[in-house]
């Protein structure tokens, strides 16, 4: 009985250890950030996991208030996360925001109307 214990210990405690080891090694997008830097809130986890929130309800705020501009606007945004080659959010896996959203299999549906692109003055593109 004593033995059947320490078996059941030991197999669940490898069991466990496995488990552990594999979350650990689960493959991540590597993706274009763009300029990158200091972000709208420095604790990038919340911007995982809320950014769509955020989104919303500055749509919100936009569409119903006509209020512009504001710390979660999506043209932001792009503008610091588009791609450095590309100057685009979406087009590749490693896209900033296409990459992300198909390493987590969410649909992708803000640029069906916004521009997926960073704005480009006569300077920069000289």
């Amino acid at each position: 009985m004593i033995m059947a214990r320490r078996l059941t210990a030991f197999l669940f405690s490898m069991f466990f250890a496995a488990a552990v080891h594999a979350a650990d090694n689960s493959p991540v997008p590597h993706l274009d950030i763009g300029k990158g830097g200091q972000c709208v809130e420095p604790d990038h986890t919340l911007m995982r996991k809320t950014h769509m929130n955020l989104l919303k309800h500055q749509r919100d705020e936009t569409m119903r208030k006509g209020i512009r501009g504001q710390k979660y606007s999506l043209a932001e945004c792009v503008e610091c996360h588009a791609g450095q080659k590309t100057n685009s959010v979406l087009g590749s896996n490693e896209a900033f925001c296409q990459g992300c959203h198909a390493y987590a299999a969410v649909k992708l549906d803000c640029f069906e109307c916004h521009a997926n692109k960073r704005k480009v003055t006569a300077e920069a593109s000289k």
